[in-house]
């Protein structure tokens, strides 16, 4: 049986991510692939409300949130209220988050050079990246009400 596009394509996130947890845990560390936008991010600017950082790591704000959340339980960063009213939050990689940056980096040259591999093989990243650009011309959804309009039409004939 074939396997639909999205059952494929979770499989395939499962196969990366499971390779690269896989890697931080033989690196001896304690970290998630999800946290790496994060961060990449926070490396480029400090302190940055929860709306930077999605927008630099091309991250949902609710993604953001969730994974900011889940560093903060792990002591990899911390936030503090903005200025000049307070509602926004400031997030910092923590000193233990700074500490880890040189085995991250080593593990991301690593995952690097994987892909460089993988994408030698298979020139994955250009079809996924001609992919993105077919759906942001005429999205998924307007595709799907597409097909289904046919099949309506084809069901009354």
């Amino acid at each position: 049986m074939k396997r639909s596009l999205g059952t494929q394509l979770r499989h395939l996130i499962e196969l990366l991510d499971g390779a690269v947890g896989a890697a931080y845990e033989e690196a001896g560390l304690t970290y998630r692939p999800r946290y790496t936008p994060v961060m990449r991010a926070l490396m480029q600017n400090e302190p940055a409300t929860i709306g930077h950082i999605a927008t630099a790591a091309g991250i949902t704000q609710p993604a953001a949130t969730q994974t900011i959340a889940l560093m903060v339980k792990q002591g990899l960063v911390t936030t503090e209220a903005g200025v000049p009213d307070g509602r926004q939050k400031l997030i910092r990689l923590s000193p233990q988050g700074r500490e880890l940056l040189p085995k991250l980096q080593q593990c991301w040259q690593a995952t690097a050079a994987a892909a460089a591999s993988l994408e030698a093989e298979c020139a994955l990243s250009s079809t996924i990246e001609a992919a993105i650009e077919a759906l942001a011309a005429r999205p998924y959804g307007e595709r799907i009400r597409a097909a289904r309009a046919v099949m309506v039409d084809s069901g009354k004939s």
